[in-house]
């Protein structure tokens, strides 16, 4: 079954419900698909992803993001079918994986799927190389290719001179690593993760976030990654996915987030968020005034991190240029106090 999405869409959820308990298939029917918290609570079903549709496009990174039971996981549970949705649609490529069988199913996660989760799930038996080559060996590859495949990859996430380690010889963030590169082995279209950062210490997790970016600029993957922090979803997301009970609530990216959230929980969750960094100025210039044009203008694209010190210094508007270098606005230090400082 083929999906009418844009061409730039590698994934596509469409509607799709995962309740837990007896006749949640029946129950979903009898109400129209369309069943309230109230009626899901009555009936004695608990609501892990209700109605959740979105996208996510050809070399980005979407964040999906919530409490503990909002449904993230179990919403990247759906996508990757390890749940199957009690109802909906998930297109990857076009093909609706509800619809396709067992064997199908298989061949996409052995060669089309990456997957890393927040405990490693490593082989204790087996060293580095042996660890990552492991899918390579599950699709029959030799093992002089897979073991190949493996000394790159263990080049790619850092681990060089510790191809024959064994997990026990690893720190928390080394083993991470070796997952990391299990999961990149097939080369995967998508790369699923599930908060595989949480359990690592502060300092190591920043190190694993670099290193995690440092991986994106260089394969360009569709990501879908989850996450409980914010900070870490604004640092290396493209886009984020908020959710609570089930529902998403709001999906844009960080600066749509922060200036236009959709609600008070959305709000609460972006309030301590770094808006100097995330804020651009054509978000909150004044469209259509030219400013003082005795001022060198400032970027539209620019945020406001980077130009808010000028902008304070001046009596007067600054004008905003966008990317062709025309007057599109002006931006005065008033609106930079109201955006970052005032509740």
């Amino acid at each position: 079954m083929k999906n009418s999405a844009p061409d730039n869409v590698k994934i596509s959820c469409k509607n799709v419900w995962q309740l837990f308990g007896a006749g949640a298939k029946r129950f979903l029917k009898e109400h129209d698909y369309r069943p309230n918290f109230e009626q899901i609570t009555e009936a004695g079903i608990i609501g892990g992803v209700r109605n959740v549709s979105l996208d996510v496009h050809e070399g980005e990174i979407l964040m999906i993001m919530g409490l503990s039971g909002s449904g993230k996981s179990t919403m990247l549970r759906c996508i990757t079918q390890l749940l199957k949705p009690t109802s909906g649609e998930v297109f990857f490529d076009g093909t609706d994986l509800t619809k396709i069988s067992g064997r199908e199913l298989i061949e996409i996660r052995r060669h089309k799927m990456g997957m890393v989760f927040q405990h490693f799930g490593l082989l204790p038996h087996r060293t580095v190389l042996e660890n990552i080559s492991y899918p390579l060996e599950i699709q029959g590859i030799d093992k002089e290719t897979r073991i190949a495949k493996a000394r790159e990859l263990v080049d790619i996430v850092g681990l060089t001179g510790r191809e024959n380690y064994f997990p026990r010889e690893l720190s928390g963030g080394q083993q991470q690593r070796v997952g990391i590169g299990r999961s990149l082995a097939v080369e995967p279209d998508v790369w699923f993760l599930d908060e595989p950062f949480s359990a690592l210490d502060p300092l190591i997790r920043k190190e694993m976030q670099d290193e995690f970016m440092r991986l994106q600029t260089q394969l360009h993957k569709s990501i879908v990654f989850v996450t409980h922090d914010f900070d870490e979803a604004v640092r290396l997301g493209d886009r984020i996915a908020i959710m609570k009970d089930g529902l998403l609530v709001q999906i844009g990216t960080s600066e749509k987030l922060v200036t236009e959230p959709a609600d008070g929980y959305v709000k609460a969750f972006v309030e301590n968020a770094p808006k100097a960094k995330l804020i651009s100025v054509g978000k909150i210039m004044k469209p259509g005034q030219s400013g003082d044009n005795g001022f060198e203008p400032v970027k539209s694209d620019a945020v406001l991190e980077d130009v808010a010190q000028r902008i304070m210094l001046s009596e007067k508007a600054v004008p905003v240029t966008n990317k062709q270098g025309e007057i599109v606005g002006s931006i005065d230090k008033a609106t930079i106090v109201k955006v970052l400082f005032e509740a």
